[in-house]
This record gives structure tokens, C-alpha cells and sequence, in this order.
């Protein structure tokens, strides 16, 4: 029991912090905007088990969507963002060389997925490819975050720390 509110308490701090880095910290581009928040969801993805995972980076990105003004995008993201959990592995260390690799395909689905949600949504399967620079930005970054803060955590034995 005692872990279970362990994990539904560190859910809701990666909720809190997905939304703020990627409603507060982001660049608006054609569409909507470019963050760093996806970062967060990975690093979330390489803590907790799925469900708790998947919980925290689809609602905190949901509630970025839906409280700056992008709330077209809401359903997209939902789904989007919780596909994206499922390429990262909690075993071993957060920076791993299979999450390392996990960042391929989370990126890809990140830009598949809002480019064939903009064609569904707009009825013009053009028009989203300009969308695809800010997408690649948006990878870039996050998985920068991602490298960084996993490293530092890897080193402070964060994961074993907070998982007890």
C-alpha cells in the first residue's frame, strides 16, 4: 500500500511538471508550439511502471493542451504522448543504451502521430508537413533534457533514492 502512494504521488509530480515544461516553456510555431516537456515524459517513462507512466505524460501534456489554449490538439496528445511511454524501460539505469535507442522511435511516433492528427483534423494532408521542423525541434530538445537529466540522476543513484 505504502508503495503504491508512493507512485501515485511521484505520478503526479511528473503530471505537474510535464504540464508546466510544456504549457510554460515552449516556443509557439504554425500550429501550436515547440517544448522541452517530452523530455520529462521519458525520464518519467524510466521511473515508474506504465500505467503510472502513461498516467503522468498523457494527462500533464493533456493539460498543457487544454489550459494554453490548444485544446483542439487534446485528444491527439492523449494518445500520442502515451504511445511515446511505451518504447522506455525502467530496468537498470534511466540512460541505458535501449533508452538511448527509444528516443528513435518516441520522436517518430511524436511526429507521425500530430502530423496524421493535423491531416485528420484539417482535411488537408499538405499543410502538416510545415509543421515538421518545430516537431524535429521539439525531439531534439526533450532528448536532450532527457540525456542530461538522466545522466545526473544515473549519478546520484536517484531512481534507487526515490523508489525505495
Amino acid at each position: 500500500m505504502k508503495n503504491k502512494i508512493r507512485l501515485m504521488c511521484l505520478a503526479g509530480v511528473f503530471t505537474a511538471i510535464v504540464f508546466v515544461f510544456t504549457a510554460y516553456v515552449h516556443i509557439p510555431n504554425h500550429t501550436g508550439y515547440t517544448h522541452i516537456g517530452d523530455g520529462f515524459i521519458y525520464l518519467c517513462a524510466t521511473l515508474l511502471p506504465l500505467p503510472y507512466s502513461i498516467f503522468a505524460g498523457a494527462t500533464g501534456a493533456l493539460f498543457a493542451d487544454l489550459f494554453s489554449g490548444y485544446a483542439i490538439w487534446a485528444p491527439g496528445t492523449v494518445i500520442i504522448k502515451a504511445v511515446t511511454v511505451l518504447y522506455f524501460s525502467r530496468q537498470g539505469k534511466m540512460l541505458s543504451v535501449r533508452n538511448l535507442l527509444a528516443l528513435i522511435p518516441a520522436g517518430l511516433t511524436c511526429i507521425a502521430g500530430y502530423c496524421l492528427y493535423e491531416a485528420a483534423i484539417t482535411a488537408n494532408f499538405v499543410a502538416p508537413l510545415a509543421g515538421i521542423p518545430g516537431y524535429v525541434t521539439q525531439w531534439v530538445l526533450s532528448s536532450a533534457v532527457f540525456v542530461i537529466v538522466a545522466m545526473i540522476f544515473d549519478k546520484l543513484g536517484f531512481k534507487k533514492l526515490i523508489l525505495k
